[in-house]
């Protein structure tokens, strides 16, 4: 299994903006405002995401302490971080699109104004997630993996 790619991740980034920004300019005005936290779960999981991390790289590396990892626990930690981060990368371009969309319209739409600062929560919150399913990822590598060749 190869490690998750920038570029990937960019080329999800730059296609959900896209799409965001389309379905925007078809039906902005007959949306509801956004929440001001809407983004906020993304920051939530990228907590969780984190601790798992730090938990499961001291397991790998068999510090004092530390049970082993079975090989499907690894997996499957693999496959939800790569999963968060194609997320995490999706809805910081649904989110910049929302940005790209609201900023030249905030004096035309009263609701726009409350969205933009939506938008802004939503991608730092869609960055925490793409960088801490990142760190997962890099943490199911073994020791071997780690030091060597990639």
């Amino acid at each position: 299994m190869k490690f998750t790619r920038p570029r990937d991740l960019a080329a999800v980034a730059i296609v959900g903006g896209l799409l965001a920004h389309l379905l925007l300019r078809l039906t902005y005005d007959s949306l509801p405002p956004l929440p001001l936290l809407a983004g906020s779960t993304l920051f939530v999981i990228a907590v969780v995401e984190t601790v798992f991390a730090f938990s499961l790289r001291a397991r790998i590396q068999r510090r004092q302490g530390a049970r082993p990892v079975q090989p499907l626990t690894a997996a499957r930690a693999v496959v939800l971080a790569k999963a968060s981060s194609v997320l995490g990368a999706l809805m910081f371009g649904a989110w910049t699109g929302l940005l790209i969309f609201v900023l030249p319209v905030r004096d035309s739409f009263p609701a726009a104004s409350n969205d933009l600062v939506a938008a802004v929560v939503g991608m730092i919150a869609a960055v925490a997630l793409t960088a801490a399913a990142l760190w997962l990822e890099h943490c199911c590598k073994t020791p071997e993996e780690s030091s060597g060749k990639e």
